[in-house]
């Protein structure tokens, strides 16, 4: 690991982006159940990453009962 960098939405830890030495990779580690599904996705692009992580977060969150 050459570094890492925290993912965080509304204030949920959802997991880190961590750089791998291989070609500048990013490698996310779910630590949310909602975003498990992109447990050790790789990426080369931070933004997008978070993105799509954010994204998977709130669709969890939409489809998940609150509540009364």
């Amino acid at each position: 690991m050459l570094s890492s960098k925290v993912i965080h939405v509304d204030g949920v830890f959802l997991g880190t982006a961590i750089m791998t030495g291989s070609l500048n990779t990013l490698r996310f580690y779910a630590t949310h159940e909602s975003v498990r599904a992109l447990h050790n996705a790789c990426m080369s692009d931070f933004g997008a990453l978070y993105a799509q992580v954010k994204s998977l977060f709130n669709r969890s969150r939409m489809l998940t009962p609150q509540p009364a």
